[in-house]
């Protein structure tokens, strides 16, 4: 066993896409891998691309007792019982041509709004640049709220209709379309469904929580958030580089 490196007694839990139809499936990879390799020419040419998602239920956990360090011969002991203080959620974008955090968002919910509040102050960091957000199926990625936001940005005179009628808000389809109009300088370019690990931000997550949270202990959800803009600060300074991404779209490997 220890020669093949195989590990009988370890599991993963693996989400197999339903792919509907294979052609449009590969069109979808393969456009959000062309834009990761094309990501540092449109920094150059002033258009921002940005792995975009939100991180929920993090929660706020304080140890019922002090945790005691490692010693020689005794592993670090964390106390079982813990106090809950509540969650938050944390939207960040990674810019896909540098690597670093950009203007995340850390509250309580992640609705509609919240989404279309974070791409506000995100696109205000550099008003008249081109920006294109990786994001994956959710809703609230394709809601009225964020149409209608991007619509009076782009100066649309149209009519956007109602959602669930007619118009542009009509259906996720129909919004969805608006959102990816290449026309628009801020748009929107969706991972196939149930392939948000295509999004780059789930890696810097992964990150996130090894690094940042997995050992702490948090005495309110104040306490909590300064944790994650002190390591999100930390990251960005120290340890921020793109993420060398090789995946073109290739099947991969079936056992």
């Amino acid at each position: 066993m220890e020669e093949a490196d195989l590990h009988p007694h370890r599991t993963q839990y693996w989400r197999n896409p339903r792919i509907v139809d294979p052609v449009q499936h590969a069109e979808q990879v393969a456009s959000i891998c062309n834009v990761y390799a094309q990501a540092a020419a449109l920094e150059d040419a002033g258009t921002h691309v940005v792995s975009c998602d939100e991180k929920t239920g993090i929660q706020a956990l304080e140890r019922a007792a002090p945790t005691l360090p490692t010693r020689p011969g005794k592993h670090e002991r964390r106390e079982f019982e813990y106090v809950r203080h509540g969650t938050l959620c944390l939207m960040a974008n990674l810019q896909v041509a540098t690597g670093r955090i950009l203007a995340p968002s850390i509250g309580p919910t992640r609705s509609e709004e919240d989404f279309a509040l974070h791409v506000e102050p995100t696109v205000a960091t550099d008003p008249t640049a081109g920006w294109l957000f990786v994001v994956d199926n959710l809703t609230t990625h394709c809601s009225e709220t964020l149409v209608r936001w991007v619509a009076k940005l782009e100066g649309f005179e149209g009519r956007l209709g109602k959602k669930g009628r007619s118009g542009i808000l009509e259906s996720v389809a129909t919004r969805r379309a608006f959102l990816v109009d290449v026309s628009h300088r801020v748009r929107f370019l969706y991972t196939p469904k149930h392939c948000s690990w295509l999004n780059q931000i789930e890696c810097w997550f992964s990150i996130h929580v090894r690094r940042a949270l997995r050992r702490g202990s948090f005495s309110s959800k104040e306490a909590l958030a300064q944790r994650i803009r002190m390591f999100m600060d930390y990251f960005n300074r120290l340890l921020a580089k793109p993420f060398r991404w090789t995946y073109t779209g290739r099947p991969l490997a079936t056992y």
